[in-house]
Parts: structure tokens; C-alpha cells; sequence
């Protein structure tokens, strides 16, 4: 019976042919860049983050939230009284490079009053007081003495929104720098709306438009 040569097989060293680890980086580098090719457009054309900064939106946004911004619906359609948008402030003196972040009350056409401290819209010739269920039964909306600043008062203030613009308050009517000042923010200033709040994690949710 003759012998059978075995040939064995030299242990592994762990060390990989170099050809394999420039393949496996080049995948790597093909990974990387799909999903920047993916993720860019995404992010500076569809969505965008926002931390929100300041009190003028409370009970609702507080300090430090951090929501996601549709910047492509306005592409295809116009804001509705009742969303939170986020615009670049810059139209207003001092404001250059800034972000606000408001709510809109009043679409073009509209006569925005307001009087003994609530807001009246006439749409089409009729007059509502606007149900804002979304601040506190027991807060007013003032308009307010411009040489006083931020003092509210009883003053009565009447806006007619042009087309192409929008009236926008904060949900904190007593602090917050909104249309009341400035007037009505131009439509091409708009980023988009709030879509979610996604930090903090307890307070993660949709942001919908309020029925009135």
C-alpha cells in the first residue's frame, strides 16, 4: 500500500494581501459617497434642522428644541393660517443671517384687527374672532406701543395683509418680536414649515396645523 503525501497548509498570519484592503476601502469610499450624493440634497433642499432659540414661542416650542423643517412643501403650495414657519429675518433692520421661527395668522387678503385683545380676521367680507386654541384661555394679544418696546398696551392695531406676504405671531403674545413690529414677513423669505420635533426625546411629535 503506498503513502499518501499530505501537503498542510501554513497557519494564518492575519494579515490581509494588500490588494483585498484597498479593495474593501475603495467600496468603503464608493459607500461614502452615495450617501452624500443621497443625503445632501435631503438636507439643505428638502429638510433642514432648527433649534429653536428664545421664548417666543412658548407653551409650545421651548428654548432648545430641536425640529425638522419641510423646506418642499411651499414649492407646491402656499402657508396656511395655523403653521409655524421658520424665515430668514434679514428684511427686518439688524436682523441679517437670522432665523425666525413664528406662527401664521394671516394669509394675503386678510384684515388682521386687533382689539381688546384678541385677533379678528375678515376673510371675504366676514369678520371671526380667531379660536387660538393653542395659547393659554387667559392670554391677550396686545398690539403694542412701538416707543415703549416690548410694554403692551390697549392699543388697538389694524393690518391689511398684501398679497405675498404673511402675518405671523408668537405664540407668546407678551414676548415675542413679530409682525406687530416689522409688519408682515415677504413670502420669499419663508424656509418652510415645522415638521417635527424630535428632541427633546419626550416631547418627540408631528407638528400639525390647528383646526380653527
Amino acid at each position: 500500500m503506498g503513502s499518501e503525501e499530505i501537503k498542510l497548509e501554513s497557519p494564518q498570519t492575519g494579515k490581509k494581501p494588500a490588494g483585498k484592503f484597498w479593495s474593501t476601502a475603495f467600496e468603503l469610499l464608493k459607500i461614502a459617497v452615495i450617501a452624500f450624493i443621497i443625503v445632501l440634497p435631503i438636507r439643505y433642499f428638502l429638510f433642514q434642522p432648527f433649534i429653536v432659540s428664545g421664548s417666543s414661542m412658548m407653551p409650545n416650542f421651548q428654548n432648545g428644541n430641536y425640529l425638522i423643517v419641510d423646506e418642499i412643501s411651499y414649492r407646491l403650495s402656499t402657508p396656511q393660517r395655523g403653521d409655524v414657519v421658520v424665515f430668514d429675518a434679514s428684511f427686518i433692520p439688524g436682523y441679517k443671517g437670522e432665523r425666525f421661527i413664528k406662527r401664521v395668522i394671516g394669509v394675503p387678503g386678510d384684515t388682521i384687527d386687533i382689539v381688546g385683545g384678541k385677533v379678528e380676521i375678515t376673510e371675504n367680507g366676514k369678520k371671526v374672532v380667531l379660536d387660538e386654541k393653542y395659547i393659554p384661555s387667559d392670554v391677550k394679544t396686545y398690539g403694542y406701543n412701538l416707543s415703549n418696546n416690548y410694554v403692551p398696551s390697549l392699543l388697538d392695531k389694524q393690518i391689511i395683509v398684501k398679497p405675498n406676504e404673511y402675518f405671523v405671531l408668537g405664540d407668546n403674545r407678551l414676548n415675542s418680536y413679530d409682525s406687530r413690529f416689522w409688519g408682515a414677513v415677504p413670502v420669499k423669505y419663508i424656509i418652510g414649515k415645522a415638521a417635527l420635533r424630535i428632541l427633546p426625546i419626550t416631547s418627540m411629535t408631528e407638528i400639525v396645523r390647528p383646526s380653527y
